[in-house]
């Protein structure tokens, strides 16, 4: 009965941090800034004043899909930041060109995040059907359970590695966009509050991944009782 209430107060919580950053960057895409900058051009200069030249700037489909890859170098603009003048545009551009900047400097937890890219997307594309598989077997054959749960463990892993990548390159770009005189005193707060916003949604994802894991790890051990 505990973990249900739990499952579904994250639930209840990931709404609601989901509704408020969608809100949040509605209204601050409303805020224009003074220097006339679109997302486009505060990446690129963001990424000029850190020294970068071999990064891309382009602009993806959709909301909120903003990105960084990697592996072609690319800063990917969602269709209402690359092109906006607005402080939740430069706040957003700021943030994924804090990933590149960590990508240049060889930050830790993003290099452990990008190793973990390949397992994860194996282990997403089978994790279900073996869980389901293991449930359904667990009185006969346990050890496919536990298999699930190792699939299923390196998810958690990359949401929790993930959360100190996001969280310091949101602290990367706040800096920048003060030192660079992309915000001001006016309206640095807004931009300081959108990124936290967007940090929150990796904080409820990673804790609803830990509670799920703990879930399967409640059957497998429960049926070994």
């Amino acid at each position: 009965m505990l973990i249900w209430i739990v499952f579904i107060g994250i639930a209840v919580i990931s709404y609601i941090v989901q509704a408020r950053l969608k809100s949040k960057f509605e209204k601050y895409s409303e805020l224009p800034l003074a220097n006339g900058m679109t997302g486009r051009d505060v990446a690129e200069k963001m990424l000029r004043d850190n020294g970068i030249y071999d990064v891309t700037v382009t602009s993806t489909p959709g909301m909120l899909t903003d990105h960084y890859n990697p592996t072609n170098k690319t800063v990917n603009l969602s269709e209402g930041v690359y092109g906006t003048c607005s402080v939740a545009a430069a706040a957003v551009a700021a943030h994924e060109c804090g990933h590149a900047v960590q990508h240049a400097r060889a930050y830790g937890p993003l290099q452990m995040r990008s190793a973990l890219v390949p397992v994860v997307q194996f282990s997403s594309s089978i994790v279900s059907w073996v869980l389901l598989a293991g449930i359904l077997m667990v009185n006969s054959f346990p050890q496919l359970l536990l298999i699930g749960i190792c699939l299923f463990a390196m998810t958690t892993l990359f949401s929790l590695i993930t959360l100190p990548v996001e969280i310091d390159a949101s602290r990367r770009a706040l800096v920048w966009l003060s030192s660079a005189g992309i915000t001001n005193a006016f309206n640095h707060r807004q931009a300081t509050d959108a990124l936290r916003s967007a940090a929150y949604t990796y904080v409820v994802a990673a804790l609803g991944s830990l509670a799920t894991l703990i879930y399967y790890v409640m059957i497998y051990m429960n049926r070994r009782e």
